[in-house]
């Protein structure tokens, strides 16, 4: 999923590092205080005025802004977020401001949402400035969970993105693929907090300078001066705020700025499944014209048909990519449900949890051990032991696991007509057409059916229709194929009750109209398309793997001959991850070539690979590519 690992140097993660929270505290004068560092949050003369003075106005903001299609400020210090919204404040007041304004901030020690809302209560600055007082408790709903790594909150329609990384700036920002205008250097003081003044850090500040990106901070001390210049940002003392005297600003002038690409102005999507409708949507709220081509009737028939699909992270010991990567695609598909369903669009869904019970004694031990080791806020991960995964089965059980609190279920077809609603003035679809093939023309992509007659086109092309995009793309060897997944179908009148995902080799739902999910097969090389008796028998006995007991296979409602079910065809990559970016040539590639350093054709995109965690990539993986397309910041370390 990263664009380009070759364009700086890999940072490799220290994890498991949980997060340790900030403590609200005061100082005698009242300024927020911490106690890990011995230092104040900001000026005793007033956050915002430093706010406005120091980052803002030595920045050269508003006016830089405007007039802009985006503008990306990078922030080394969230704190408790004035920074943020004073600068989201001023961006609203701005009749001439950006289409987009992208904030990025890096904080080790986050505040959680309750000492975050109490200080917002008791802060003097939110109640004398009447316009920040609603921008903080848009901030304070939409909290991000204390986890490691980044989070991406949107508000103002989308308009105004925060993305939170959470852990060690110096592990971290290696990791941001970003290109900045600003910089908002605003750590506690380099003699209370060196590393965040160090090289290792002005370094990777430099890495991520956009064209003519500006620098301003508070201090003006001369080895934060001597630092910014050794990595090739020019700088100057300017009248400080407050007490201080003097504050710096500066402008990054050294070789090897980050450009962003050209980012065009229309999209075809072909497919519209979990993939393809997430990423039109995605595109389509920053502005792009979209069309979303697909052979069947509708939206949500291949894969992304199935009834019931579960939503849930899957933690390691180690915290891997795979983890952190689910971690990620959960946090924010959660937050587009709930965005979704705020607006009134017809998503069906139910954060109603997810129990993730172990197979045996030893596996059950190890989950007990990742959740100790994490130290997860409970609402996201905590250990259940057999007494209560009973209790919360309604099941007598001999083991316990993962509880995910606020995992649940969704059903992907209303997913799929959801996003597709959502910018109705953007997003046109063109339902029960096959392309047969793409060609490009005068930096215009075309697609054409069977009788060479043009169906749609545009800059830029996105292959969501699964293992099918190897067709289009002319890609034989893109490791993609299918496999066949077959999910059964249980009245809930013929179950116990049970009201939330239970997942054990297999997993089982809630009723949804009536009847659970649980399944499923899961079948490489096989393009069957029939119900099978012998998989619905499959499901069955994973069912009572999962829940022993739960159903009498005897019983004539659950005879295999006769369920209900759905046969799906997931797209599936080597390692079992999505393969999301732009596609290379079909040129041959050397004997030691590499992903990252094949040339790429332009303005032809890949989104597949979902396999059997569509659900949980979908809006996710929608937000990740529409973000390399326009050139905005990712939101994954």
């Amino acid at each position: 999923m990263n664009p380009n690992p070759a364009a700086a140097p890999q940072a490799k993660p220290d994890f498991p590092h949980p997060i340790v929270p900030a403590q609200l505290t005061l100082s005698p004068a009242g300024v927020p205080f911490s106690e890990i560092y011995g230092d104040i949050y900001h000026s005793d003369a007033g956050a915002v005025g430093q706010a406005r003075h120091v980052f803002l106005g030595g920045n050269g903001l508003p006016g830089r802004w405007q007039g802009r299609e985006r503008f990306t400020i990078v922030e080394t210090g969230f704190g408790l977020g004035l920074n943020f919204l004073t600068t989201w404040a001023a961006w609203k007041a701005d009749p001439g401001r950006c289409r987009q304004l992208h904030f990025v901030s890096l904080e080790k020690h986050p505040f959680t949402a309750a000492d975050l809302a109490a200080a917002y209560r008791a802060f003097p600055e939110i109640s004398a400035y009447p316009e920040l007082a609603g921008l903080a408790n848009q901030l304070q709903q939409q909290w991000a969970a204390l986890l490691p790594g980044a989070q991406r909150l949107h508000f103002d329609n989308g308009q105004v993105s925060l993305t939170l990384f959470f852990g060690d700036a110096l592990q971290l920002l290696p990791q941001i693929r970003a290109s900045a205008d600003a910089f908002y250097l605003d750590g506690f003081a380099p003699t209370k907090n060196p590393e965040l003044w160090s090289e290792q850090v002005f370094r990777g500040l430099a890495r991520l300078a956009g064209p003519g990106a500006t620098l301003a901070t508070w201090t003006v001390a001369a080895a934060v001066r001597e630092g910014l210049k050794a990595v090739g940002f020019t700088s100057e003392k300017a009248p400080g705020f407050g007490s201080k005297r003097d504050m710096l600003r500066g402008q990054y002038r050294g070789p090897g700025v980050r450009q962003s690409p050209p980012a065009g102005t229309s999209a075809l999507v072909i497919g519209a499944g979990f993939a393809g409708t997430s990423v039109a949507e995605r595109l389509a709220a920053r502005g792009f014209e979209v069309t979303v081509i697909d052979r069947e009737a509708e939206a949500g028939c291949g894969a992304s048909g199935n009834r019931v699909g579960v939503l849930r992270p899957l933690p390691s010991l180690d915290d891997n990519r795979l983890s952190r990567l689910t971690r990620a695609a959960f946090l924010y598909t959660r937050q587009h449900l709930q965005a979704l369903s705020g607006e009134g669009l017809p998503v069906r869904w139910g954060a109603s949890g997810v129990l993730h019970l172990a197979r045996d004694a030893t596996q059950e031990a190890l989950q007990k051990q990742v959740v100790d080791s994490h130290r997860s806020p409970p609402d996201y991960l905590r250990f259940a032991d057999r007494e209560e995964a009973s209790r919360l089965t309604g099941q007598p059980l001999n083991v316990g696991g993962w509880h995910f609190p606020s995992g649940g279920w969704g059903v992907p077809p209303s997913l799929c007509r959801a996003n597709l609603a959502r910018h109705p003035e953007r997003i046109r679809t063109l339902f029960g057409r096959t392309v047969a093939r793409l060609e490009h023309s005068e930096n215009l992509w075309q697609a054409l059916d069977e009788d060479g007659q043009l169906i749609a086109a545009a800059e830029t092309v996105v292959l969501a229709n699964a293992a099918d995009a190897k067709r289009l793309a002319g890609a034989d060897w893109l490791p993609l194929r299918n496999a066949r997944g077959q999910t059964t179908l249980l009245p809930e009148s013929a179950t116990p009750p049970l009201d939330l995902v239970v997942c054990r080799l297999g997993y089982v739902t809630p009723a949804v109209d009536g009847l659970r999910v649980c399944g499923a097969s899961f079948v490489t090389g096989d393009e069957g398309r029939e119900l099978r008796p012998e998989e619905h028998q499959d499901n069955l006995a994973k069912l009572n793997f999962i829940l022993p007991g739960f159903i009498d296979p005897q019983r004539p409602e659950f005879d295999p001959a006769q369920l209900q079910g759905r046969v799906g065809f997931r797209p599936i990559s080597p390692d079992r991850l999505p393969m999301l970016g732009p596609l290379p040539e079909n040129a041959p590639a050397g004997t030691n070539a590499r992903l990252h350093s094949l040339p790429r054709r332009p303005g032809l995109w890949l989104a597949s690979g979902f396999g059997a965690r569509g659900f949980v990539w979908s809006a996710f993986a929608g937000e990740f590519l529409a973000s390399q397309i326009a050139g905005d910041p990712l939101p994954l370390e």
